[in-house]
This record gives structure tokens, sequence and C-alpha cells, in this order.
């Protein structure tokens, strides 16, 4: 680390992901930025994909031997950990979802405590806070963690946060930035929540207005690279000014709006999950009623980053960007 605060040697776990190519990329075309940028994945950027001046790096987090023989070995100053199952595939299983998410954050912690790293920026979520009929109508970081135990996500999100904070106690050396965000949209965005919206039809869920927060993904690079450069610490949410609500989402969309009672859907996506017909059992339900409307005032005020885009700007890029991409 530079005398001025700036961090000069940075390794990104998770770097082939979503997030983590845009913040590899974004790193490598600062001018003036860090002198060494590792992206380390379980399948490494390849030759053709890696920024000129990244060090592509082959690195399992579920193996604690492995991650600090990497840190020893690339001495980073900060250490930016994505690394973890946000969408899980049909062969996923809890158990290794657990092993990716929390086993996978314990190692890490471990390694930058044995290297002497100065700093991680951790990805957090809002699904930290859970998804909870009493959930506050916005919720700021002073609001309990409450990640619920039948979404996997959630639950992990939870468990390492406690973990996160238990370190902070204890190790107070290792300084840390953790950012809660809502749900992330940019021009290619491609998850479970998309896929709400890519039918004739938005489903809705009767009695709830199932608001959703929006960040851009270039304003979680962003706010990274604020950190990065910075060296601030503490837990903020991410998200765009403002929410929307499925209704109002359907009208953006120019769809059809369709309410389906909250227990005829559980009924439904039970069957479906029964027929193996959908990877979505009756938990869904929750997940889509009670969705964690997060406030993003610290963030501008305390942390000082400003979201380039409001959730609605949010929301319409994503929209006018999938529909360039057809035609």
């Amino acid at each position: 680390m530079t005398a001025d605060g700036e961090f000069r040697r940075v390794l990104v776990t998770g770097a082939a992901g979503y997030l983590g190519r845009q913040l590899v990329t974004a790193l490598a075309a600062e001018p003036g930025g860090v002198e060494t940028i590792v992206a380390s994945d379980l399948r490494p950027l390849p030759p053709h994909d890696t920024p000129a001046g990244v060090v592509a790096d082959a690195l399992d987090v579920r193996d604690g031997a492995a991650v600090r023989a990497s840190f020893r070995r690339h001495r980073p100053d900060v250490v930016v950990h994505l690394a973890a199952i946000v969408t899980p595939g049909r062969g996923s299983n809890r158990e290794l979802e657990w092993q990716v998410d929390v086993g996978g954050t314990k190692n890490v912690l471990e390694a930058c405590l044995e290297a002497g790293v100065r700093k991680l920026v951790y990805t957090s979520s809002g699904a930290a806070y859970g998804y909870h009929a009493d959930n506050p109508e916005w919720l700021d970081e002073s609001h309990p963690l409450r990640g619920n135990r039948e979404f996997a996500y959630s639950d992990h999100k939870r468990q390492v946060e406690e973990m996160l904070a238990d370190w902070r106690a204890k190790h107070p050396e290792l300084l840390q930035l953790v950012l809660r965000p809502g749900t992330i949209l940019g021009a290619t965005t491609r998850n479970q929540i998309t896929d709400l919206f890519d039918g004739r039809i938005v489903l809705g869920v009767g009695g709830s207005a199932s608001p959703f927060v929006f960040i851009w993904d270039q304003d979680v690079v962003g706010a990274i690279l604020l950190g990065v450069r910075r060296g601030g610490t503490g837990c903020y949410n991410l998200a765009g000014d403002g929410a929307l609500t499925v209704r109002e989402i359907a009208k953006r969309l120019g769809k059809p709006y369709v309410e389906i009672p909250p227990a005829l859907l559980a009924a439904g996506l039970w069957a479906l999950s029964k027929l193996r017909l959908t990877q979505y059992g009756p938990e869904q339900v929750g997940f889509l009623r009670y969705r964690p409307v997060l406030s993003n005032r610290r963030l501008v005020q305390e942390f000082g980053y400003r979201p380039r885009k409001t959730t609605l700007e949010t929301f319409e890029y994503f929209v006018a960007s999938r529909a360039a991409s057809r035609r």
C-alpha cells in the first residue's frame, strides 16, 4: 500500500464470473492504477480474455492450502472476494454451495491473515437481510441480518457476514469493506431474476407489491474501485435510488401482469418441482413476496459513492440493451 492510502497489489477471487471479469477489466484500464492484478478463479480467464498485465491464476477457494499458497506467492495488499455460487446449476447441492460460499470465505480470511493482506473487500448481498413479512419498508445497515435458511444464498450470506463481524472484532488489522448489492442488472445479465421478466406475462403474488431495488453492474464495479483506491471500510447497502414493484415492471415491459394467490402459487411450484420441471419449490413464494428493499443513504453520505443510475434507470437500461441485442 502506498503512502497515499492506495492499494497497489490486488487479488480478485471469482475473477472469471460476471462481475469479476468486469472488475478486472476496469482495474487494468485505470491510468496510473494498481501495479499488480491477480485474477483468480476455479477456471481462470483464458489468455485471449485476460487484459494485458493481469495474472490469471487457477484457484479453488474450497482448498484452504491452495488459497494460502496463492496469497503467499502473490502478496496482495487487498483481496476482492467475489467467489460465490449465486445461481446454482442443476448439478449443484447445498453442501457444495456452503463449501464455496462459507467455507471458501473462511479459507480466504485465514490466508489474508497469514499473508499480511491489509484489506478485504467482500460482496455480500441484500439477501443477507432475509425475505420476511416483517421487513421494514426500507432496510438500512442498522437492521439485523436474518437470511432465510430455506434459501441457500441468503442463508450463506448471513453466515458469512456473521463470520466477518467476528473477524473484525478479533483481527482489526485486516480492514474490511462489505458491500450488500440489491438485484444487479447490466446489459448482459441472465439469472433467475431476469427469467421472471422473460415470459409472455409477468407473474406477481397476490397481496404483495414485491418491490425490487436494482443496481447497475457498473455501479457495483465503481463502488469496489472506490474502496480499492481510497481504502474505505464498513458495511454498506449498494442500490440505486428508488424501487420498482412487479406491477410497475410489467408496465415498463409492456406485458400483462397476472397475480396468483400465494397458496396456489406454492402448490403449483410444489407440483412442478416433484415432476422435476423446475428447480424451484414452494419456498420461492417468500422470495417473491418479501423482497428486501435497500436504502442507499449510508453508501452516499458515509462511504461517498453515489450510484450513477437509479433503480428505474438501471431497469430501463437493461431492457433497452436486451432489445438491441435481439435486433
